[in-house]
């Protein structure tokens, strides 16, 4: 038995057999690695795609996606798109264009309620408007005034008889509807890198609307000033907390006969 395995022995140690071998090995592990490689760059993956043309505005439902197959490698290669349908699923066609039917979801495309330029309309009471306070880094203390809060607004200005400053409360608990960035978009989108706010709005009644645009027509300034988490955790009524503010203001304007001044009767 010794003297059989002597030949294969032999050949084994031979450096050009070894050589050979190795190149045979190498090319059949490269040959199987490619074939792998390029069976899963080709392997079909299932991509939503869009059902029929969708305007803008339009909320996405589940009966709005329909599937595709195509090329993983094609679907990896474009990192704007959306895969998953939860990611689609009830987000809002962006307010500057359209989906077409057949077309993928982008995510360019795409943007929730709250990112929509007109969203804090929709819920709004009736009666009520928005009132929308330019601000700056400095006025929201370091871009810490959050949606949903409620905040005290207070009035700068001076005396129209002998100029010195008044400076008090003039709206007590007021929530803070949405905040937003120089673009019109919701600041703090992405909580972890929220954008500067340039905007506070607010849903105010015909008076306080009426007030707090006069005051800024007049160069008086309405400043936001927070408040603790309990403070909007047991909110109270919003209210004007000055008749002398109010004077002051109205004192410096034309009331018009049917003005809305008070809000029981507006």
């Amino acid at each position: 038995m010794g003297n059989l395995l002597v030949p294969f022995k032999k050949f084994l140690s031979n450096k050009n057999t070894i050589t050979i071998l190795g190149v045979i090995i190498g090319l059949v592990v490269l040959y199987f690695g490619y074939t792998w490689r390029v069976n899963q760059s080709v392997k079909p993956t299932e991509i939503p795609i869009c059902k029929s043309t969708l305007d803008a505005g339009s909320k996405i439902t589940a009966d709005d996606i329909g599937f595709v197959q195509v090329p993983k490698d094609m679907v990896d290669e474009m990192t704007n798109l959306y895969t998953n349908t939860n990611d689609i699923i009830g987000k809002l066609v962006a307010y500057d264009g359209k989906i077409a039917q057949n077309s993928f979801f982008y995510k360019e495309q795409l943007m929730t309620e709250e990112e929509m330029p007109n969203s804090v309309f929709a819920n709004i009471p009736d009666g009520y408007t928005i009132y929308d306070l330019k601000v700056n880094n400095q006025l929201t203390y370091a871009n810490s005034i959050m949606p949903k809060t409620q905040i005290d607004l207070y009035l700068k200005s001076a005396d129209e008889n002998d100029g010195k400053l008044i400076y008090a409360r003039l709206i007590k608990s007021i929530q803070v509807l949405a905040a937003r960035d120089g673009s019109g978009k919701n600041a703090f989108a992405d909580k972890d890198n929220p954008t500067e706010t340039a905007h506070l709005l607010f849903a105010v009644p015909e008076n306080l609307f009426l007030l707090l645009k006069k005051a800024e027509n007049l160069g008086i300034i309405i400043e936001p000033v927070p408040r603790n988490t309990d403070y909007t955790l047991n909110a109270a009524a919003t209210e004007l907390t000055s008749e002398e503010l109010q004077a002051h203001i109205r004192n410096q304007t034309y009331i018009l006969s049917n003005e809305c001044v008070d809000l029981t009767i507006c």
